[in-house]
């Protein structure tokens, strides 16, 4: 499991939200979530936004180096 996976399930739990809930409100469809949860699949960044929409939550994304570091914006 990829921490994005580990993120959206954990989220879609707190919210006590089924997969086909949460499917329904980001308009994709539960298998989608399904391979989303597992790491089977990597959403696009669209798919990303509507997720974090539907679980009422902000979507953040950083780049880091190898080393765990955050680059510098350019």
């Amino acid at each position: 499991m990829n921490d994005t996976a580990a993120l959206v399930r954990s989220w879609r739990k707190q919210r006590g939200m089924s997969q086909t809930r949460l499917a329904e409100l980001a308009g994709t469809g539960q298998a989608a979530i399904s391979r989303i949860e597992s790491g089977r699949d990597l959403p696009t960044l669209a798919l990303l936004e509507r997720i974090a929409s539907a679980l009422d939550c902000q979507l953040t994304v950083t780049f880091t180096a190898g080393s765990g570091q955050s680059l510098s914006s350019f």
